[in-house]
């Protein structure tokens, strides 16, 4: 039996295609959308041992299209410094092999 962050990182492996936390919390039928966002911080650390790496899509604003390059964190901020617009597309996130 994998546990939850096992079931999140073969997920973002195998499905091909950036997946939100909304996806992910879908697809493994998971509750908290906090707790994968902290699986995520976790899962990229692991996953450099495996010679892999977790990517984001920054989240960007829906409104004036500013992308939110700088976030260190995986979560989603509230709103854009530009516009002040709560539209927000979400970060997105893939596991894919370390280039060297």
């Amino acid at each position: 039996m994998l546990t939850r962050r096992q079931r999140i990182a073969k997920l973002l492996e195998e499905i091909g295609q950036p997946l939100t936390a909304i996806d992910i919390r879908e697809i493994l039928e998971l509750e908290s959308i906090s707790n994968i966002y902290e699986d995520l911080t976790h899962i990229a650390k692991s996953v450099q041992n495996e010679g892999k790496q977790l990517l984001m899509r920054p989240a960007s604003c829906g409104d004036c299209g500013f992308v939110f390059r700088s976030r260190t964190k995986p979560d989603t901020p509230s709103r854009c410094p530009e516009c002040k617009s709560e539209w927000i597309r979400m970060p997105a996130y893939t596991i894919v092999e370390k280039e060297n």
